[in-house]
């Protein structure tokens, strides 16, 4: 048997057994061949793979866009500003995410300040009643 079973690589990349059956379904690593009685044998640079996957998903990068990074490291003439217009296109809508989580968050401390009080009933929280009214748009 030539390579790693598949608790063998998912020791190795640090993730759990059911992470590389994921992986696998989504296409980001290749599916691996099968011994006799049917066990995974995964090549030797799976745990590699795994871990770039695992830092990719840590910056934010979908599987999808994951995905993508790969084929362009596979893709002869691929070009690092390829990569590097990924990396911005990332930066931009993580931005785009702290805008909206600053919102958020403006939003809650402007309904927290509006009940000043922990006492009375739940019926006259002015939280319970924004949110209740949002709801009715």
């Amino acid at each position: 048997m030539h390579g790693f079973t598949i608790g063998r690589v998912a020791k190795q990349a640090g993730v759990k057994i059911d992470t590389l059956r994921f992986y696998e379904r989504e296409g980001v690593i290749p599916e691996p061949s099968r011994t006799e009685s049917n066990y995974r044998v995964y090549p030797e640079d799976t745990a590699r793979r795994v871990r770039f996957v695992k830092r990719a998903q840590d910056l934010g990068f979908s599987l999808r866009e994951i995905k993508g990074l790969l084929e362009l490291r596979a893709t002869p003439g691929a070009r690092c500003e390829d990569v590097r217009q990924q990396a911005l296109n990332k930066m931009v809508e993580i931005e785009d995410k702290i805008r909206s989580l600053k919102a958020m968050k403006a939003a809650l401390a402007k309904l927290a300040e509006e009940c000043s009080t922990t006492e009375g009933s739940v019926a006259d929280c002015p939280i319970l009643d924004s949110l209740n009214a949002i709801g009715k748009r």
